[in-house]
């Protein structure tokens, strides 16, 4: 692309993609539009697929010079999965993923189970889709790929954003190339330039106080010490709890590999994905952590550690002028505790190709960018509100407090383990504190009120993967179907009449 705009090609018909299913009811745009997305990350790209599925012309300019490997191990959730399977990748997640069989906390001191819940095949039977942890890198690359063989989509690498016009819109780049659009999506994350335009000025980040080392063991090695071989034969998501900080573990890449992030009160670490920490100076930071920890930790030779930073939340993801709107990271970036990051992003992604593949006038561009930000706004708060509780439930000083955390973790583990099979609960019972035989699981995991509604007695649960509404409203949400509604429910009346316009 030069410093000319232009007239926009018409867009190949949807027959020519291959798709096991049309995304957006094989509606495409009668106005196809030119869309730069700035940043080639797991949002961008997603953002690029459904905005070019709904019928646009998509250039993503991505900083770097080479699309590489980032990051370490991933959780995919099923509000997640439904989108990437219904986009045809159903079958490569499956080639990369494990699918983890339950939820574990534990006892940072004693590795005491006091924490369980079930997942597997239940995540697919409760919410309609699976759970699944993979490489960061291998989720990036099979949406990359889709992005890459799309008809409609460049992506331009080496292509820093340095300056932008946001009322034009055009984009300078580092090179002096001016770049044109008719609408640019901001997808460049937690370091967002763009957010500075939309905001009005630099916005920095606040400190959580919190850093997190990150690892991958190849899983042989655990497989050879009788103590840590359950950890890959029975794929969970293991956390260890502590006082002021935690430890996630889950297996990826066909349980090749075992992934570790471990939370830590942050000394001067830098806000970053790539930046090496010291191993010495993580086991430093675990001393006194039970014996399986200690093991896993003398088998980790380099670490990354990633200064975990916080954002509140903007008044608005839209620039005044319509004709920017941010997107994932950059508008909302998640903290790590709640798994959900990547999630928002994707989920940003689907509503904004959706409600673009309805595009038919110039005049429609900024109210479908506030009916963007009105779908997900609410969505994408109550997730980082959701992140930041965990950063308290996993990480208080031992004392009262954690002991009643505990106690109700406790609760919800032996309602999920009445349902589980001796098996099952002989192997979670083997390290747990087992709650005292006269409590009332309630049986069948549900109780009434007198008038006969069901109420889930773990509502509120310290352990917020226990809470059935939090976990419904969490991983039973479908973007699409969000998108769908808002437009009959209010798009329809408000927007389709700017067709004539």
């Amino acid at each position: 692309m030069g410093s000319h705009h232009h007239p926009i090609e018409p867009v190949a018909p949807h027959s020519t993609l291959d798709h096991s299913t049309q995304l957006f009811q094989g509606r495409r745009a009668s106005l196809p539009i030119h869309i730069v997305v700035v940043g080639c990350g797991l949002g961008g790209l997603s953002a690029a697929y459904c905005l070019a599925e709904a019928g646009h012309k998509v250039t993503i300019l991505e900083g770097a010079l080479v699309i590489g490997e980032i990051g370490a191990g991933i959780q995919v959730s099923p509000n997640v999965t439904r989108l990437l399977i219904r986009w045809g990748l159903g079958d490569k997640l499956k080639q990369i993923a494990v699918k983890p069989g339950a939820l574990t906390f534990r006892r940072w001191s004693t590795g005491e189970t006091v924490a369980w819940t079930k997942w597997g095949d239940s995540m697919e039977d409760e919410h309609g889709a699976p759970y699944y942890h993979i490489h960061r890198a291998d989720f990036h690359r099979i949406v990359y790929e889709l992005a890459e063989r799309h008809p409609s989509i460049t992506i331009r690498t080496n292509c820093r954003v340095v300056a932008m016009d946001p009322s034009t819109p055009t984009l300078t780049l580092e090179s002096g190339e001016v770049v044109y659009a008719d609408l640019v999506i901001g997808a460049d994350g937690v370091k967002s330039l763009t957010r500075e335009y939309v905001v009005g000025g630099p916005d920095k980040p606040t400190p959580t106080g919190d850093a997190a080392y990150r690892a991958i063991i190849p899983t042989d090695l655990l497989l050879k010490d009788p103590d840590l071989r359950p950890l890959v034969e029975t794929p969970e998501m293991v956390g260890w709890m502590g006082p002021g900080g935690h430890i996630m573990t889950y297996n990826i890449r066909a349980k090749k590999e075992f992934n570790l992030v471990l939370v830590h009160p942050d000394d001067g670490s830098v806000e970053s994905w790539t930046a090496k920490g010291s191993a010495d100076k993580m086991r430093a930071d675990f001393v006194g952590w039970e014996p399986r920890i200690q093991k896993l930790l003398a088998l980790i030779p380099l670490t990354l550690n990633w200064k975990l930073m916080d954002r509140v939340p903007l008044s608005t993801w839209v620039h005044r002028d319509g004709k920017l709107v941010l997107l994932g990271d950059s508008c909302h970036p998640m903290l790590p505790y709640r798994a959900q990051g990547s999630a928002m992003a994707v989920e940003d992604a689907a509503v904004l190709g959706n409600l673009f593949s309805r595009l038919s006038s110039h005049a429609q561009i900024t109210p479908l960018l506030r009916a963007y930000e009105s779908i997900r706004y609410a969505r994408a708060t109550a997730t980082q509100a959701s992140s930041r509780l965990n950063q308290h439930i996993f990480h208080l000083p031992d004392g009262p407090e954690q002991e009643e955390r505990d106690r109700q973790m406790r609760v919800a583990m032996e309602m999920a383990l009445s349902l589980a099979g001796e098996d099952v609960c002989r192997r979670v019972r083997h390290t747990a504190t087992v709650v005292d035989g006269s409590t009332d699981t309630g049986g069948d995991g549900e109780g009434k009120y007198a008038n006969g509604t069901v109420v889930d007695p773990n509502r509120g649960n310290a352990n917020q993967w226990a809470d059935k509404e939090k976990s419904r409203v969490q991983f039973g949400y479908d973007a699409d179907v969000e998108a769908e509604k808002w437009w009959a429910e209010h798009g329809q009346s408000t927007i389709g009449p700017l067709a004539r316009m």
